[in-house]
């Protein structure tokens, strides 16, 4: 076992979390892909595998340590860029639905790419704005956890992911600085789209003890009709009073 995979390995057991040689070889090829593909299209602007292990694959499995995933069956990650933290958590916790929604096509394409040579099952990837898959019935209030990890701001988030939250589940917005001024302008807009801040956590990323912000918002009643408004609007108008 290299150098990387060690360190990787030894700080997933210290949250009870073992990974068998298929996971692992899962995590590489993923690895491997994410660096090919991002010769032809920007993906991340991070792909020294040490930095790709840790700011991205670790990073987006620490929403487990939160989050019990036993608990969780179908999991929507909004803005899923290169599939974080959606595809780590599905390779971890091969048990999760995954619905991955982002805007750009190329994007879906790596995507479906990737689900299909790391032969995942039960990972849809769409092409579209959150706004307009939100409003499909299949989609709407369906899903136990949703993500976002550094998306927009949290008032402009919990209109793009409160929608896909199934009343009683969890949207879990996954930020990097500290979120007292995003938590205060983000009041009205939880109000309108019934949900509240349940739980803040803090970690730092092992290495580069670089700071990790979770904010889990608990959905408490279905999605009111006319959210979310249409597509673009909820960044340029924010519902901020």
């Amino acid at each position: 076992m290299d150098q990387t995979i060690a360190w990787f390995t030894e700080q997933l057991a210290a949250h009870q979390i073992t990974l068998d040689e298929r996971q692992l070889a899962q995590l590489e090829r993923y690895y491997e892909l994410l660096v090919e593909w991002n010769e032809k299209m920007n993906l991340t602007g991070i792909t020294d595998r040490d930095a790709v292990y840790e700011k991205h694959f670790y990073d987006s499995i620490s929403l487990s340590f939160f989050v019990s995933m036993k608990d969780i069956k179908k999991l929507a990650d909004i803005g899923s860029g290169a599939g974080f933290p959606s595809i780590p958590l599905k390779i971890v916790f091969p048990h999760l639905q995954v619905l991955i929604v982002d805007s750009l096509n190329k994007r879906i394409n790596f995507l479906n790419h990737l689900v299909n040579e790391l032969g995942l099952e039960q990972v849809e990837a769409i092409h579209g704005r959150a706004e307009d898959v939100a409003r499909l019935p299949k989609y709407r209030d369906a899903f136990d956890l949703v993500t976002a990890r550094a998306v927009a701001r949290l008032a402009v988030l919990n209109e793009f992911c409160l929608p896909f939250t199934a009343a009683g589940g969890i949207f879990a917005s996954m930020k990097g600085a500290s979120l007292a001024e995003e938590l205060q302008e983000a009041a009205y807009s939880l109000s309108e789209l019934k949900g509240k801040v349940v739980q803040q956590y803090e970690l730092k990323l092992p290495n580069e003890q670089s700071e990790r912000h979770i904010v889990c918002v608990k959905k408490l009643a279905a999605t009111p009709k006319k959210y979310p408004r249409k597509a673009g609007l909820p960044l340029k108008q924010p519902l901020v009073k």
